[in-house]
């Protein structure tokens, strides 16, 4: 026995001194920190000013665009020139666009649709807004319709069952979603995937930039945005997430480089240390950025711009030079060598608009005009443009004729009255 137990004693200190000693220096990794304020800390009128900024900076931004919406830059030149403000919503109804046929300039999409829709949600919810509330809430929405068209002047006027059916053909193709969602996550995956076709659309971006606007910080505009992107794909729920960050950061800041960086900074899900791929919205606002500024960088020839006078015609109505002109069409060709499939995509409306804000450095009246001349889906780029930089300049700082003629028309004619939707977003 004491021979075993000897054997056990020399075996363990053997092992013992094998080991390597532990190292007391202990290098520390970095700490997470906020991106930005914690908290904000205006006033009450200083919160409306900025509020109101935003939601009439977006409302202008979708009319700007509304006339135009899809259209290709070269026939948006052949028609209008270069369009420096608000023209007529001269387009068929649809349940996507403006519900009536050919409205008045400063009319507007299912884009301030949603923005109306979004007060909604937030009176209806207070402090409860999480997925399954937003699911609900579209949901209601929906039966609601549904069970309108049941009434009796319906089943004698067909113009009005008309307009009913219209409303419901917006809203079914979210209500699907939601619907599944609230019955489990197989019949949602399958929802989900269908969504639009299946393909990766920008649907979050049409409303998450609310959340910014409601947030304290914009890590938690994030967070909120994420959980509501029930109808996105892959990094297009990223993109819906950044988007009301940055709209968070807005209301913080003036600096463009600021809330640019949003798109860096701000990543609570960790989507930069994805294998092999990186952050796919990250990599596109970088590129992007990078773009703008090596352009603009150019030396730019005379002789070279008259050389190629056809391929950069400067169109009616641009208020720039010559060279001025030869940047942003340049910029036009970085943006159309790499558009998608379809012009909403997530991916391209989020290039789009990194490109719009760097090249508009801030601007309110450069950034929305580069973003609508472009074409594509400009009302819905311009919308999201135009929450996040109203929303840094405020209502007082947008421009006068604009923004008077879009608040009377969403008022008088869309139905839509933005400063009350602006006074119940600073009482939420």
């Amino acid at each position: 026995m004491r021979r075993f137990l000897f054997v056990i004693g020399f075996l363990t200190l053997l092992v013992s001194s094998c080991k390597q000693p532990k190292s007391k220096l202990d290098i520390p990794s970095p700490s997470k920190v906020s991106y930005g304020n914690d908290t904000i800390t205006l006033s009450k009128e200083e919160k409306y000013d900025k509020i109101l900024g935003a939601v009439v900076g977006s409302a202008i931004g979708d009319a700007m665009g509304a006339s135009t919406e899809m259209w290709h830059r070269k026939d948006i030149q052949l028609k209008y020139g270069y369009i420096n403000g608000l023209t007529a919503a001269v387009r068929e109804q649809s349940p996507e666009g403006t519900w009536d046929h050919n409205l008045n300039a400063g009319a507007t999409t299912d884009d301030t649709r949603w923005k109306f829709l979004m007060v909604e949600y937030f009176k209806t919810n207070k402090k409860k807004l999480d997925a399954p509330s937003f699911a609900k809430f579209i949901t209601d929405y929906y039966t609601l319709l549904t069970k309108d068209l049941a009434r009796k002047d319906i089943s004698t006027n067909p113009d009005v069952l008309d307009t009913k059916i219209e409303k419901i053909d917006w809203i079914k193709e979210w209500a699907r979603v939601a619907l599944a969602y609230q019955k489990g996550d197989t019949a949602y995956q399958k929802a989900q995937n269908r969504f639009y076709g299946g393909e990766m659309s920008c649907a979050g971006q049409l409303y998450t930039p609310m959340f910014g606007l409601v947030a304290g910080n914009p890590e938690e505009a994030y967070n909120m945005a994420y959980d509501h992107a029930l109808f996105d794909l892959g990094y297009a729920k990223d993109i819906s997430a950044l988007v009301a960050a940055m709209t968070q950061m807005a209301m913080q800041t003036r600096n463009m480089d600021s809330i640019i960086n949003t798109a860096t900074f701000v990543d609570p899900l960790g989507y930069q240390d994805s294998r092999l791929v990186g952050r796919i919205s990250y990599a596109t606002a970088d590129a992007s950025v990078k773009s703008v500024l090596a352009i603009k960088a150019k030396v730019l020839i005379d002789s070279l711009i008259q050389k190629d006078s056809i391929l950069f015609k400067m169109p009616k109505g641009f208020q720039g030079t010559q060279k001025d002109w030869v940047r942003q069409e340049m910029s036009y060709q970085m943006l159309e060598k790499d558009k998608k499939a379809i012009a909403f995509h997530a991916g391209e409306i989020w290039q789009i608009l990194i490109t719009g804000l760097q090249f508009g450095e801030g601007d309110f009246e450069k950034t929305m005009q580069f973003i609508v001349n472009y074409g594509r889906d400009n009302d819905t780029v311009a919308a999201v443009a135009g929450m996040i930089l109203g929303a840094k300049d405020g209502y007082s700082k947008l421009p006068k004729e604009l923004k008077e003629e879009v608040v009377k028309v969403s008022r008088v004619q869309m139905g839509i009255d933005l400063e009350t939707l602006a006074e119940e977003l600073v009482n939420q």
